[in-house]
């Protein structure tokens, strides 16, 4: 179909097949970078969980987070994380999601400001897919787009969401 052609298989000189790596993959530095930023952080008592206790340095990876946990990551630590770690392009819708989240979790909402974010989450979210594959969209990622009406009808989110129940 000529659709991305940068990461086309490529067959080098050996005669072997090579598979590029997309725009939103970490090489193993990016990776430890990310890793420590997320390690490193520290916050006051009561507003997360000890998440440092999540990350694997040797194995690169994040194991054991709660609910909470991921809330947390996503609307405060993703966005700081990751500048230095992908491309702006890639950069920017995820940052832009982050924030989403944040002002839609936020104690206080307004009606412009819920006005303002329905209009730019359908943005975001095809930023999002000329990015990451097909496959990454599946019905929950389409559900973000309705999240801002249930704002609007339901009020803050602070007053429904699950979070003391979980703990």
């Amino acid at each position: 179909m000529g659709i991305r052609h940068d990461l086309h298989p490529k067959i080098t000189d050996a005669g072997k097949v090579h598979l590029p790596g997309a725009c939103y993959s970490m090489t193993r530095e990016e990776k430890e970078c990310f890793l420590k930023v997320i390690k490193n952080a520290k916050f006051p008592d009561g507003f997360a969980s000890n998440i440092s206790r999540c990350v694997k340095l040797q194995q690169r990876n994040i194991i054991g987070l709660k609910s909470h946990d991921c809330h947390i990551l996503m609307q405060h630590l993703m966005p700081i994380a990751i500048q230095r770690s992908l491309p702006s392009m890639v950069c920017s819708p995820l940052i832009s999601l982050s924030c989403f989240f944040r002002e839609i979790c936020s104690k206080t909402l307004r009606i412009e400001d819920l006005d303002r974010l329905e209009a730019q989450i359908p943005i975001t979210l095809c930023q999002l897919e000329r990015i990451f594959p097909p496959a990454f969209f599946t019905v929950m990622v389409h559900l973000v787009v309705h999240l801002v009406a249930e704002c609007k009808m339901g009020g803050p989110v602070q007053l429904r969401w699950m979070y003391p129940i979980e703990r």
